[in-house]
């Protein structure tokens, strides 16, 4: 039996800055990468090699956390993907980040909260190994978040505007939510700044301790306009799936719990260690397959809706694991590590070129459906970096 101990993780984490640091384009930001490793086609249309918001600033991310394992490449992967944020995202007219550039310029011009909340992880992220331009673009993408996508009621962010900021938006979702509590947590912890607490409290607060209570630690994802649930959402697979996805609910198990040790174990925030267990329980009781892995979404009566297996959430699931344990003491909450590693070793992991499958299919081989080659390292790096606490 594999050993899936901080030597094996610490060593799979290298193995993934390894394989991604190929990444790097000459040209500015980073090429998706086939699963062999080699640059994938540039874009249909002609005009050059696509780079989303959300890649350029995973690679930001990931790297900063390979910059504290003293990976060799780290420091220069994170100046390249802040210099292309500046140059090649940032709308010098309108302000904000454009959500897909290629080599002529803006492909998809509009401004997404999602996408801004990872430009936000970014900043805290360079910002905690001392990049010199961290500040800048945390000072940028912030006053874009406060004046463009924050609502007073209920406090959290709206979601997708035009490029010039017009078309307000008709949809309100908790993705963009959840991983802008993630930064907000993320950036205080490099500044320390209590209003960053105070937003990451209030969109957490709203989600989590309201809606996902009310609904037995299911999370909602998709609102109307004026912040109802909107169950009858139609979605799209892979941003937006329809119904709940229970991978998210992993996922906020985690920041809630992250949120409160941030938050220096506040009273305030001790309802997040009940919502944690809650969110925890719930997703692996209803999600977890069989054949292993995760159920990609449920319908609004816990049914399994699309049981496509993706690596994401049994990566969350060792990461909330560790942030359960680090929060109660109790090593009951290691007791399913185990399962969730062996699952992703045996069918996630690219033992011969490196880093990991995006999903599997029903006879657990790879697959690319809803992602071409592998897909950035964020979610596995949150894997391998859990155990560092």
């Amino acid at each position: 039996m594999t050993d899936y101990g901080p030597d094996w993780t610490r060593a799979e984490a290298r193995r993934l800055l390894d394989f991604h640091a190929r990444a790097l384009n000459p040209a500015g930001g980073f090429y998706k990468l086939a699963a062999d490793g080699r640059p994938l086609p540039d874009d249909p249309r002609g005009r050059g090699n696509t780079r989303e918001l959300h890649e350029t600033t995973r690679m930001i991310h990931a790297f900063a956390q390979g910059a504290g394992l003293n990976h060799p490449q780290a420091r220069a992967v994170v100046d390249h993907g802040m210099s292309f944020l500046f140059a090649g995202h940032l709308d010098p007219v309108n302000g904000g980040f454009w959500w897909a550039v290629d080599d002529a310029g803006p492909l998809d011009s509009r401004k997404q909260a999602y996408g801004h909340a990872f430009v936000l992880l970014a900043a805290a992220s360079a910002g905690g190994i001392g990049h010199p331009d961290a500040a800048r673009l945390r000072e940028t993408v912030m006053t874009v978040l406060r004046s463009r996508f924050w609502e007073l009621d209920p406090g959290a962010v709206s979601d997708t505007f035009e490029a010039d900021w017009t078309d307000p938006p008709a949809y309100r979702g908790g993705n963009a939510n959840m991983h802008l509590t993630e930064a907000l947590i993320a950036a205080h912890r490099t500044w320390a700044d209590p209003a960053d607490l105070a937003m990451a409290r209030s969109i957490a607060g709203f989600m989590i301790d309201r809606h996902a209570r009310a609904e037995g630690w299911v999370v909602p994802e998709h609102y109307t306009p004026d912040w109802q649930i909107d169950r009858d959402f139609e979605g799209d697979p892979m941003f937006r799936p329809p119904g709940t996805t229970p991978g998210h609910a992993i996922e906020w198990a985690r920041l809630v719990l992250e949120l409160r040790e941030t938050g220096g174990n506040d009273p305030q925030d001790d309802w997040t260690v009940e919502a944690a267990e809650g969110l925890y329980r719930r997703a692996l009781a209803d999600a977890w397959l069989p054949e292993g892995g995760f159920a990609y979404t449920l319908d609004w009566d816990g049914q399994i809706d699309n049981r496509r297996r993706l690596w994401w959430p049994v990566a969350e699931a060792v990461a909330t694991a560790h942030a359960l344990h680090r929060a109660t003491g109790d090593a009951d909450w290691l007791k399913d590590l185990d399962k969730f590693w062996t699952h992703l070793d045996r069918h996630h992991i690219d033992h011969k070129n490196g880093s990991w499958y995006a999903e599997i299919d029903p006879e657990g081989r790879p697959v690319e459906t809803l992602f071409p080659g592998k897909p950035d390292i964020y979610h596995a790096m949150t894997a391998v970096m859990a155990a560092e606490g």
